[in-house]
């Protein structure tokens, strides 16, 4: 029997100008937010809290797959995969908004490491009526890592920029990011969980944080942004500087400190 997909899961929120100015200020940026100012692209992320009790969180510290809009794919290991956004009109802050979350689709394959269930999710964000951001947000499921896995080799990353700016990132900027966006993903602020139960070297850099940073450096030199689309390629850890590569055709990505490829990204 063919089990009907979720009900869409719908949002309101004020877009209160004082958490964007907090996120300016976590960004290092001189930028001032008031009520009525369009938000920078991308900035949405701060808004529409999922709040859920202790009892409906997973081990990772979100929500529980099955509750809501996502299903339970049966494993355990989730990752923010990549997304496109089409920017139809600015947010405004202080003016209410509308989002609409419906499941777009769900896939299951076999990777090297196991199976992999890819879910993407579809957003739709109104203010005052009008369509302001539609964005396609793809997550990954996987199992935890054997003991004796070996680590995956990442691709290695362009050197044919025409601009490279240096980000840091430490764990009060990961916390400070992980609040502002209500994200409760411990592999961005418990160490010990991050490295003893899923395998890596250190806290994660949010994914969406990095194109985040991507987002403003294509919006700065275009002058705007129509559309954006990203896909994580490597994980980046809270202590290591990541550089942000643009390409006056359009193109981005982020390189780590050895070289490696750890996002790709295309704006218009």
């Amino acid at each position: 029997m063919q089990v009907a997909d979720p009900e869409p899961f719908r949002q309101s929120d004020i877009m209160d100008p004082a958490r964007a100015a907090a996120f300016v200020a976590t960004l290092g940026r001189a930028d001032e937010v008031a009520a009525g100012d369009p938000l920078p692209p991308f900035f949405h992320q701060l808004y529409f809290w999922e709040a859920h009790p202790p009892a409906n969180l997973g081990r990772d510290g979100h929500p529980r797959p099955g509750i809501g809009v996502i299903p339970d794919t049966g494993l355990p290991r989730r990752m923010w995969a990549g997304g496109r956004l089409e920017f139809h009109a600015p947010l405004v802050a202080g003016t209410p908004a509308e989002k609409t979350t419906t499941l777009h689709q769900t896939t299951r394959k076999q990777g090297r490491s196991g199976p992999l269930a890819f879910v993407t999710l579809r957003h739709e964000i109104t203010q005052d009526g009008q369509a302001r951001v539609t964005e396609w947000q793809d997550l990954v499921y996987r199992n935890d890592p054997a003991p004796d896995a070996q680590v995956p080799v990442p691709p290695v990353a362009p050197r044919d920029e025409d601009i490279c700016e240096r980000a840091g990132f430490d764990s009060t900027m990961l916390f400070r990011y992980s609040a502002l966006t209500f994200n409760g993903h411990r592999i961005h602020y418990d160490l010990d969980y991050a490295r003893d139960v899923e395998g890596y070297d250190g806290l994660v850099t949010h994914g969406p944080l990095l194109a985040q940073l991507l987002m403003l450096l294509a919006e700065r030199e275009l002058g705007g942004l129509v559309g954006f689309s990203f896909r994580a390629t490597a994980p980046l850890m809270h202590h290591e500087a990541a550089q942000l590569c643009w390409k006056a055709d359009g193109s981005l990505w982020v390189r780590g400190p050895d070289g490696r490829l750890c996002m790709t990204a295309n704006a218009r």
